[in-house]
């Protein structure tokens, strides 16, 4: 993205691979989720099965995860671009073939673009919506020139793009595809699958890039397996017994209280927590602010006085998780004190548009820490809400113009949550606001969030280390009311788009990073959400027949770099 890529134009492997990993054994995991659905991840329909994109399709280029954001060539062999990246080129490795035995060509590369960004998931109009002209030079040569010539890292995200085979989808029906096993170009094809229960992928014996320097050391195992369960305390009890092999651990109380016994404490689990270096992004309550009574930022932020962290902390997390105060939170992008130099300079236009509080407080949430109680914190929320014209009569919060109740719902798709999510609630209704916490299965979760059917959820949003054309899909206004954007909060700001815009045309590391400050600045301070907490660490468990290498990327655990031992 700026400066020179880590590794060399004859580079081997990634370092943090072990290229001499054998080849072999299988990898069994558990999804908890009720169920799939779809082969195809590229669609807005459906509930796609876990793994696809990972495991069958491969992409032009590949991230490197030890740095902010390189990619090296995959399909492509290599690329050619001017100093204002106003075009990319890439040129084809003729050696690359579809799991069918067919050459990947450049028409193959204009039709997946074509596909995607027309009848794929939203998120790619926008994730690509700089690509003004698509031009295929020869079989193996295509051309994709932009718009604009700030967007730097457009040939770098156009290496993302999976490549999907024209002869096979031209024929099909691509959001009707249900489970039809799918033609794909990645080390792993669809094996035996039961439908919405299980599904098992199988090494591709001939994969034309097994011995590629980005897939050197890498999908090492013959097969890997998902096993589909309900309920997460069943999910985490069939690991203990020897059902599937590896658990990423997200509950604070089972890590500390379940992961006892024999079988941990010299038997065949291991048990760790590793460090990464990656941006958390953030995770909150989203409030939905298409709804009316969630447009009133004085109301959002009323709300978070009701939440108190820290006591959760103590008595529900065993003290694990610290606060999150970033959208960027865990990198050197999340914004901290007041802005100063030129992050003021490009806030400053729109100080008239603002909060005054970018600008004179450093975003902190609610805390009750040291001196202040909850009680304290309370009385804030409540004075927050007079402010914003609300009052209680009869015990009800009430908006003294229109005489309406304040009441929402808090959409749960895990019932571990409901542990969190009642105390708060409790809390909200000591200030007169009903609340109900409603938990549904997690496909009906899927699309209650997709269609924006919801008051209020929990949410993860994502970020990596070098953020851009995605952030469209997050906050811009052109997304805030397309079905399966990332927008959940309905984000319509014209400062905010605006930022966004900048944050894109960045010439260098330096200035991407002021620019992704003030945007979290702004977001921060226009109180769209109420954060939750973050960990530095993947808590994982695992059985002793799996291996990882000793060296762990900066974006943390990736099982694609794991092998069975011998």
């Amino acid at each position: 993205m700026y400066g020179e890529p880590k590794y060399s134009a004859d580079f081997s492997h990634f370092d943090y691979v072990n290229p001499d990993a054998p080849k072999g054994g299988s990898l069994r995991m558990a999804v908890v989720a009720n169920g799939y659905d779809s082969f195809n991840p590229f669609v807005i329909r459906g509930v796609a099965a876990a793994g696809i994109s990972t495991y069958v399709y491969d992409t032009l280029l590949v991230s490197s995860d030890d740095e902010p954001f390189s990619a090296y060539g995959l399909i492509a062999e290599s690329l050619e671009t001017p100093k204002d990246r106003s075009y990319v080129i890439f040129n084809l490795d003729k050696d690359a073939r579809f799991q069918d035995g067919e050459a990947i060509k450049a028409d193959d590369v204009a039709f997946s673009f074509e596909l995607l960004t027309t009848e794929g998931h939203p998120m790619f109009r926008s994730y690509y919506a700089d690509v003004s002209k698509v031009t295929v030079i020869d079989d193996y040569r295509i051309r994709f020139d932009f718009g604009v010539t700030e967007n730097r890292e457009l040939p770098l995200i156009l290496g993302q793009l999976p490549i999907l085979p024209k002869h096979y989808w031209e024929e099909r029906e691509f959001a009707d595809s249900g489970l039809t096993r799918p033609v794909g170009s990645g080390p792993y094809r669809i094996g035996k699958y039961d439908a919405g229960r299980s599904l098992r992928f199988e090494r591709v014996d001939d994969y034309w890039a097994a011995d590629h320097p980005v897939r050197k050391g890498r999908y090492n195992f013959d097969a890997v397996s998902y096993e589909y369960y309900s309920d997460d305390t069943v999910a985490l009890e069939s690991f203990k017994a020897g059902n599937y092999d590896f658990r990423l651990e997200s509950s604070a109380k089972n890590w500390a209280t379940a992961y006892t016994g024999e079988k941990f404490n010299n038997g065949p689990i291991v048990t760790e927590e590793l460090e990464h270096e990656r941006p958390v992004g953030m995770q909150a309550f989203v409030f939905n602010t298409r709804k009316d009574k969630f447009k009133n930022p004085l109301v959002r932020r009323a709300m978070a006085y009701a939440f108190d962290f820290d006591w959760a902390n103590r008595n529900l997390f065993y003290g694990q998780y610290r606060r999150t105060t970033s959208y960027f939170e865990n990198s050197e992008l999340a914004s901290e004190g007041l802005p100063q130099g030129e992050e003021l300079a490009l806030l400053e236009p729109f100080r008239d548009q603002l909060p005054e509080d970018v600008f004179t407080e450093s975003y902190q949430p609610p805390s009750t820490n040291g001196d202040q109680t909850l009680r304290d914190n309370m009385r804030e929320g409540l004075r927050l809400f007079r402010e914003a014209g609300y009052s209680i009569s009869n015990g009800k919060m009430v908006h003294e113009e229109t005489g309406e109740g304040l009441r929402f719902e808090i959409l749960l798709s895990q019932k571990n949550f409901e542990r969190i999510v009642l105390p708060f609630a409790n809390n909200l209704k000591k200030l007169g606001i009903e609340v109900d916490v409603r938990l549904i299965d997690s496909n009906q979760y899927v699309q209650r969030v997709r269609s924006f059917d919801f008051d209020v959820i929990t949410q993860v949003i994502p970020q990596s280390d070098s953020p851009g054309n995605e952030q469209r899909d997050y906050w811009h206004s052109d997304t805030a009311d397309v079905n399966g954007s990332r927008n959940y909060m309905g984000i319509s700001d014209p400062v905010v788009d605006k930022l966004i815009g900048r944050l894109i045309q960045s010439s260098d590391r330096e200035q991407l990073v002021t620019r992704v400050r003030a945007l979290d600045r702004v977001l921060l301070h226009s109180h769209y959400v109420i954060p939750q907490w973050h960990l530095n660490v993947d808590r994982i468990a695992y059985w002793q027949q799996l291996v990882r290498p000793d060296a762990v990327p900066k974006n943390g655990t990736d099982l694609s770099n794991w092998w069975a031992r011998p």
